[in-house]
């Protein structure tokens, strides 16, 4: 049989470097401080990491908002910093992914200053530009996620351009060949350096309708939200014409083959639209993208019936591709909080990763979630997230899952050594990185026992997948591969279940590392409050 690529089953860390640790003492996390705490990292027992956006930006929209693809912000360090930090990963058996955010670009990059000029420059298609209509409206109805009409006004040339996110964050015009094969140079740059994968931030939207037609209404019983707050008036259209256009396939497969040329590197797209789950299985093929992962499972719905929907939905249209789940990242609420409430347990943080660790696919996991970190309360008047200030208090944005991590009991909790750029969550101190440790039941000991113990048992890093039919809130399943097949069972409930499972004659529940054990008795499941069983059942 042969090796999977390192991919395949990886479990892949996000870090939000302006909140992991500040080497330099500006209250804001970088590179250098990334690879102080790179051992930790690694002592996780992770395969990959991605780092979030470090490019040289205003910082509008922190870091997502580029103004050179090819530079390092002066606010994280310098291009030697990267250097070191590639380095010292692959040396620790790591392997190091980026994002790389296509879709738009910073008002401060040079082509958007050239193209806003005039409408007769050498990039003035590169951008998305439209007349208004004649009684000086934007061109059409399209909306920004962040709020507001998604068309701000130029008036050096009397026209709108497209920004799906903050204005500040133009669109770029992917119709126009030379654009995306400058797009594409900026991608092989970072891939000659080495780097080992991309994290493609809203791939899917690259492309627009080029007549600009209006997205029709959405009726309000189906604005069901992923991604953005249901009071966004975002969640009033259905999103047909501004973004998942046919046209990116195509470019989908020019980046793809490209990455062919580096056969250790791999991509994973973020993939937001009308059907996500669709989308991603779409974009995700042998001449396409390697991974991709939705909001599906980074939603605030949570039922044993949801999950299984989800990714038995995936499973039934994937082709080639390969998923990637994620319960938590930089974008939403933290998971403990989200699904478990204001006062979560540390058992079901601990069955949160074995969950997420356990279905088929890849993983990413964001910083704090081995340490059971919940969602921090932050004051208005702390507030950095322009997506937050313009919800408030209906939708209290993003700083709430990207307040610094917490290494120790002193002072900014050893995250500087000075005032950080969000403040410290008090609800974080006592979960530090430096008390977990020295506890041998905490969180972070339950993650790192799991993940080495994860590694032992190949059905589960590259098994397939096959769901069995328990009661609400138990999720039950097998993962199978070649001779090896794991029974996997989770009560994602505080109370004591117990259920009938009938499985082959021989079947062994497996002492497990890092999960409250249940038990299976002949064919008698037991689970506790956020319990997890798991067996193996013969081939």
């Amino acid at each position: 049989m042969s090796v999977p690529p390192w991919w395949r089953g990886a479990v892949i860390y996000e870090i939000y470097p302006r909140s992991f640790v500040d080497s330099n003492g500006d209250g804001v996390g970088d590179l250098p401080g990334i690879v102080q705490r790179l051992d930790y990292v690694a002592e996780l027992g992770v395969d990959a990491i991605w780092i979030a956006p470090f490019f040289r930006s205003p910082m509008a929209d922190f870091g997502y908002d580029v103004a050179d693809y090819r530079a390092v912000d002066p606010l994280f360090g310098a291009m030697a910093a990267f250097d070191e930090l590639l380095s010292r990963a692959h040396r620790l058996g790591l392997k190091v992914m980026i994002d790389q955010v296509l879709s738009h670009t910073s008002i401060e990059h040079e082509w958007f200053r050239e193209s806003r000029q005039s409408r007769d420059n050498p990039k003035a298609d590169w951008y998305v530009w439209a007349d208004p209509k004649p009684d000086g409206t934007p061109p059409n109805n399209w909306l920004s996620i962040f709020g507001g009409v998604a068309w701000r006004w130029e008036p050096r040339r009397r026209q709108y351009y497209l920004h799906n996110f903050l204005s500040s964050q133009p669109d770029l015009n992917f119709h126009q060949p030379e654009l995306r094969r400058a797009v594409l140079d900026n991608v092989r740059f970072w891939l000659d350096k080495g780097v080992d994968g991309l994290r493609l931030d809203a791939i899917n939207f690259c492309f627009h309708d080029r007549a600009l037609r209006d997205n029709p209404p959405k009726p309000a019983n189906e604005r069901t939200t992923r991604g953005f707050s249901p009071e966004n008036p975002y969640a009033f259209q259905y999103h047909r014409y501004d973004n998942t256009q046919p046209e990116n396939l195509q470019f989908l497969a020019e980046l793809r083959a490209l990455l062919d040329e580096y056969p250790h590197a791999v991509t994973l797209a973020e993939i937001s639209s009308e059907d996500s789950i669709a989308t991603t299985a779409e974009y995700t093929s042998a001449d396409r993208l390697h991974m991709g992962y939705s909001f599906e499972l980074l939603s605030e719905e949570y039922s044993a019936r949801h999950i299984r929907a989800v990714v038995e939905g995936f499973e039934a249209k994937l082709t080639d591709g390969w998923p990637c789940w994620a319960f938590s990242n930089h974008d939403v609420r933290r998971v403990v909080t989200r699904w478990g409430g204001e006062r979560p347990s540390r058992h079901l943080a601990n069955q949160l990763i074995a969950l997420l660790c356990s279905l088929r696919g890849s993983v990413c996991m964001y910083q704090g979630e081995e340490l059971g970190l919940s969602e921090a309360s932050v004051p208005f008047e702390s507030l950095r997230d322009p997506y937050g200030i313009a919800f408030w208090p209906n939708f209290k944005g993003r700083d709430g899952c990207r307040t610094p991590m917490p290494w120790n009991g002193g002072e900014h909790a050893g995250f500087s050594t000075a005032r950080p750029w969000l403040p410290v969550a008090a609800e974080h101190r006592d979960c530090n990185v430096e008390a977990q440790l020295a506890d041998r039941h905490s969180v972070l000991n339950a993650t790192r026992g799991f993940l080495q113990w994860r590694r032992r048992h190949p059905a589960l890093r590259w098994g397939d997948i096959e769901f069995i039919d328990v009661p609400e809130p138990l999720l039950a399943f097998t993962r199978s591969q070649g001779d090896s097949r794991i029974f996997a069972a989770f009560n994602l409930s505080p109370e004591t279940m117990q259920t009938v499972v009938r499985l082959p004659a021989g079947t062994e529940q497996v002492e497990s590392v890092g999960v409250l054990a249940g038990e299976l008795r002949d064919e008698r499941l037991t689970l506790p409050g956020h319990g997890v069983v798991f067996a193996r059942v013969p081939s």
